[in-house]
């Protein structure tokens, strides 16, 4: 699962509501997960006193990591999957599953 030589793609609500920087992130975040990965990786997008947090879980095998980031523009929040299909990767938003 999550190969780095698979395509990668994001919806147009990813593309319009997440920041670049934010998606790179969230991409890295799976590709430094030890193996194995479940195909679905769940991120909650919430802001803290100014902070961006980003918690990560997936369910086969339990995974669960929080990354605390300085802002520089405002905090989103959002709840993103990415999801690994076997040919591709696509990161949406919950409301577009």
């Amino acid at each position: 699962m999550f190969e780095k030589s698979k395509k990668k793609y994001l919806t147009r609500g990813v593309d319009s509501e997440i920041l670049l920087d934010i998606q790179i992130f969230m991409w890295e975040a799976v590709d430094k997960m030890p193996e194995p990965k479940d195909y679905l990786q769940v991120f909650r997008l919430t802001e803290q006193n100014g902070l961006q947090v980003i918690h990560h879980t997936s369910e086969q095998p339990e995974y669960e990591m929080t990354y605390i980031l300085p802002t520089v523009t405002k905090a989103i929040t959002a709840k993103v999957y990415i999801i690994d299909d076997g040919e591709h990767c696509t990161m949406l938003l919950a409301e577009e599953y």
